[in-house]
């Protein structure tokens, strides 16, 4: 399996470097006030939950709160829980991907979602977003890759890194596409609901098609990544359970004080998502601002959704010589292109934390400097 070059790149700068402005999540929360909002009933469940074993796919009560709250016309009998999104990606896509398959994917894109489908044997074909068409999804292209043994195309939207959304529409004439060849469609949501997309979220893929699969998670737009609690949501319950089946090889089951903090939070989830948005909006803001004070030096689509956007830098160095410049005399942590095997002058900004403003002056800083 090839070395996970974005992780790799964190690994060695996230938790040494002072500013972080490439974060991919929104703002955490300390557990006190996770707890402060739980209901007398919730907060009973927290008292006197003991550290044993939970359910594999899940707690119950867990389940019927994301089914509720994410997914309508769904039960929890559609939801499975992992130890995170990345789980939920390799457990998904090693299961749906056999040798001889086909797959078309998106990209750039977390480098899990090109890699797990190929280690089973699948060939993969990467469909390029590109920045002169906003990048948004093309389904013509993605239907000219349609072969006579594609098993699945693999999305992301909000996209990361470029923070674009995909339209209603355009999710209808995939999933129409799809079901015409009979393809599976996986489609990683972690982003969605942060952010102000100029049209209304389009529907989880999940409550659309029978052979969809959502992937979400608390990390993202929830900023709640040391849960570590994602799922997948599909109406093909046979399908879920020899999923699970492949994560009772990885983590079994999840951290039970993960699941019972999720629950409380998810109840809450209005109060968490105004919060968070209300982050992103005001930095944006400020993003916009930078951007056009220093358009001679760097440029953007600007996103969407999520809490990451592609900045495409105009100096005469290479992207990675800036960064790695911008770290060692700021402190300043932004994530080049070359981590999504993507050659080019881009790097992904982040703006979900509080702290944003100030890592943008020490980036300012630098750059007059």
């Amino acid at each position: 399996m090839k070395a996970f070059k974005l992780e790799e790149y964190l690994t060695q700068y996230e938790f040494s470097s002072p500013y972080l402005l490439c974060c991919s999540d929104a703002e955490s929360f300390t557990m006190q006030e996770i707890i402060a909002l739980a209901s007398p009933e919730d907060r009973k469940l927290w008292d006197d939950l003991r550290l044993h074993y939970t359910e594999p796919y899940g707690l119950p009560l867990l389940r019927e709160e994301i089914a509720k709250s994410l997914y309508p016309d769904l039960t929890a009998e559609n939801i499975l829980c992992f130890a995170g999104a990345e789980e939920g990606i390799f457990a998904s896509l090693y299961t749906l991907s056999e040798p001889g398959d086909h797959v078309i994917v998106l990209t750039p894109c977390y480098q899990s979602l090109l890699e797990i489908s190929q280690l089973k044997g699948a060939t993969v074909t990467q469909v390029l977003l590109r920045e002169e068409n906003h990048w948004c999804i093309d389904i013509k292209e993605i239907e000219s890759a349609i072969q006579e043994n594609t098993k699945c195309v693999i999305i992301n939207f909000p996209h990361n890194p470029t923070g674009q959304v995909i339209t209603q529409a355009a999710l209808s004439e995939l999933v129409a596409l799809c079901d015409k060849h009979g393809i599976w469609l996986f489609s990683d949501e972690v982003y969605r609901l942060l952010g102000s997309p100029q049209e209304p979220w389009a529907e989880p893929a999940a409550c659309k098609y029978p052979k969809a699969l959502s992937l979400g998670v608390m990390s993202k737009a929830f900023g709640m990544a040391g849960l570590r609690v994602g799922w997948v949501a599909c109406q093909d319950i046979e399908l879920l359970h020899k999923i699970k089946k492949m994560k009772d090889y990885l983590s079994i089951c999840n951290s039970a004080p993960a699941e019972v903090m999720s629950l409380i939070a998810l109840k809450n989830k209005a109060k968490i998502l105004d919060r968070n948005n209300k982050i992103v909006s005001d930095n944006l803001i400020l993003l916009d601002q930078f951007m056009a004070e220093y358009q001679h030096l760097f440029s953007w689509q600007r996103p969407q959704g999520g809490c990451v956007g592609f900045v495409q830098y105009k100096g005469n160095e290479s992207i990675d010589e800036f960064c790695e410049a911008l770290i060692k005399k700021s402190g300043v942590l932004l994530l080049p292109a070359s981590v999504y095997d993507y050659p080019s002058q881009y790097f992904r900004i982040g703006y979900g934390r509080k702290n944003m403003p100030e890592a943008l002056e020490r980036l300012k800083a630098f750059i007059v400097a």
